[in-house]
C-alpha cells in the first residue's frame, strides 16, 4: 500500500474523529475527544497492518479491534442513583472504531455516509434533550427552614413549569424542624437550570440545589 494512502486514511479519520470528539467534550460527556481519536485511529492502523500482512483473511484482526472496544465502551457506563449513564457515549466509542475500519478499508463512501448519520443521531439527540423529551432529569434537592408538607414543595415545582417528579428521599429533623426532600425532575433543560433562581420569594426554602 502507498504511503499516500496510508497517510490519507488515517488523516480523515483523524479529523472526522477530532471534530466529533471536541462536541462531545463541550456537552460536557464523559468522553472527550482524545478518546475518539485514538479508538479511531487506532482501529485504523489496525486495519491498514491487517490489510499489508494478512491480506487474505484480516477478519480476525477486525473482530479482536470490536471485541477491544466493546470492554473500553462498558467503562464509559456510570451508575448514579439508580440511573446509568453513558449508552450513547459507549455506543459512539463502538461506532468510531468501526469508522476507523471502513476508513482503513478505503471505503470512504460508505464511512462518509456512516459519519453523516452519526451527527444527524447527535444533533437530534441535542435537540431533545433542551426540550426536556426523553430521559432528561436531574435530582433536586430542597432544604426547608420548618416542617412543611410535602405537596407545598410539589406545588412550588409546579409554579416553575416542573409537573414530572418523584420524591426519593425525605429527611425530617425533629430537633431542628427543618425537612430535606430529594427528587428526580424531568423537564426542559432550561426550566430545570432555572429552577434555583426562583427560589427568593419561597422563604420557607433555605437551601437548594441540582445535581
Amino acid at each position: 500500500m502507498e504511503i499516500y494512502s496510508v497517510v490519507l486514511r488515517l488523516g480523515i479519520v483523524f479529523l472526522l474523529a477530532f471534530a466529533f470528539g471536541t462536541q462531545r467534550q463541550k456537552s460536557h460527556k464523559p468522553v472527550g475527544f482524545g478518546t475518539f481519536i485514538f479508538v479511531s485511529m487506532g482501529a485504523c492502523a489496525m486495519t491498514l497492518t491487517g490489510l499489508k500482512f494478512y491480506s487474505e483473511n484480516p477478519i480476525f484482526i477486525l473482530g479482536s479491534i470490536l471485541t477491544g472496544i466493546g470492554f473500553l465502551g462498558a467503562g464509559a457506563l456510570i451508575r448514579d442513583n439508580d440511573k446509568i449513564f453513558g449508552f450513547t457515549t459507549a455506543a459512539s466509542l463502538w461506532l468510531f472504531s468501526i469508522l476507523g475500519i471502513i476508513f482503513g478499508m478505503g471505503e470512504y463512501f460508505l464511512g462518509g455516509i456512516v459519519y453523516a448519520l452519526v451527527w444527524v443521531v447527535i444533533l437530534s439527540d441535542s435537540y431533545l434533550e433542551k426540550k426536556g423529551i426523553g430521559s432528561y432529569r436531574k435530582k433536586l434537592v430542597i432544604e426547608t427552614i420548618s416542617s412543611i408538607e410535602e405537596k407545598k414543595v410539589r406545588g412550588f415545582l409546579k409554579e416553575v413549569g416542573i409537573k414530572k417528579t418523584n420524591l426519593i428521599f425525605l429527611e425530617i429533623n425533629r430537633e431542628t424542624k427543618k425537612n430535606v426532600f430529594s427528587y428526580f425532575v424531568e423537564g426542559s433543560q432550561n426550566k430545570i437550570k432555572e429552577i434555583p433562581h426562583k427560589v427568593s420569594k419561597h422563604k420557607w426554602i433555605s437551601s437548594i440545589s441540582l445535581k
